[in-house]
């Protein structure tokens, strides 16, 4: 039985619990590659991406084209803010929709992708600074489903999502992300989600058809983010509060920032940096996104 088919019959109930156990081992069962995955941060903007053709989902779509296919996706999603770290350790996370005034086409999606306990379980022994929870209840929010289920449509990955502590500080953060590097020695995928800037009580709403519609001091430190992760200065990004006014338009909470310096700590001494989707959006956000390796 091919990956494909074994994961469906066991998502539509066929496979039993003995073939169940089988499918842990399957899907945990990682081993070093050959090849160093790739790392993403990816400005998701609004949960309608997850159902519209437009031109961030489309890049979404061919970008997993461009990279190996992951053994698993792992994602630090800015919906997903915790007291304590804790890691997602089902065997069938839920779809959450965790918002609310979209149309009902938004809430009737569902995304079936396994979990995978055993990597949960691995991922929380790598992390040594943090005493992670195995979650049992939480899933997949729009932070990480409205953006893999275009790169993965068939939902034959394992997913999983690793919190933020909010009683944390950015270095800490950054940090404890650098714990996670071996995880892209064994094929997965760590995905950041969320926006470099993100001011909804700033967005015009009225610009938000407007193509790359940006306030200037938008424009002006989302080109500054980019200057410093080129040069790989990331010392100012973990520090955002001394980046001046600009910074703190940009970063009126830490959410959605947060999950940039998540990739920004798994990248490696040879990593090359891209950047795709770099356009504003209604003012106060920009959908710049950040592909290393």
């Amino acid at each position: 039985m091919n990956r494909k088919k074994f994961i469906q019959a066991v998502t539509s109930g066929v496979i039993g619990m003995t073939t169940l156990s089988a499918f842990r081992k399957f899907a945990g069962d990682l081993h070093e590659q050959e090849q160093v995955m790739p790392v993403l941060f990816i400005g998701h903007g609004s949960p309608m991406n997850g159902i519209e053709d437009t031109a961030f989902s489309r890049r979404w779509h061919q970008l997993a084209k461009e990279i190996p296919v992951p053994q698993a996706v792992l994602v630090v999603s800015a919906h997903w803010f915790t007291q304590g770290t804790r890691i997602t350790a089902m065997d069938f996370p839920k779809t959450i929709h965790d918002f609310g005034g979209f149309p009902q086409a938004l809430f009737d999606v569902q995304y079936p992708a396994p979990g995978n306990p055993v990597l949960a379980s691995e991922t929380s022994a790598l992390l040594k600074a943090a005493d992670v929870v195995l979650d049992h209840d939480w899933g997949l929010d729009h932070g990480t489903w409205t953006v893999v289920r275009h790169m993965y449509p068939d939902a034959n990955i394992p997913v999983l999502q690793l919190s933020i502590d909010y009683t944390k500080g950015p270095q800490y953060h950054y940090d404890l992300a650098r714990e996670l590097y071996a995880l892209r020695k064994k094929g997965v995928l760590i995905i950041g989600s969320g926006n470099m800037v993100h001011n909804l009580r700033m967005v015009a709403w009225d610009k938000l058809n407007d193509a790359d519609y940006g306030y200037d001091w938008a424009k002006n430190i989302n080109g500054k983010f980019k200057s410093l992760i080129l040069d790989g200065d990331h010392q100012p990004l973990i520090h955002y509060t001394t980046l001046g006014k600009d910074a703190s338009l940009a970063i009126p909470t830490p959410e959605h920032y947060l999950p940039l310096l998540y990739t920004l700590g798994v990248k490696g001494r040879q990593d090359t940096i891209t950047f795709f989707n770099d356009k504003a959006v209604g003012g106060s956000l920009t959908m710049t996104s950040v592909k290393i390796g």
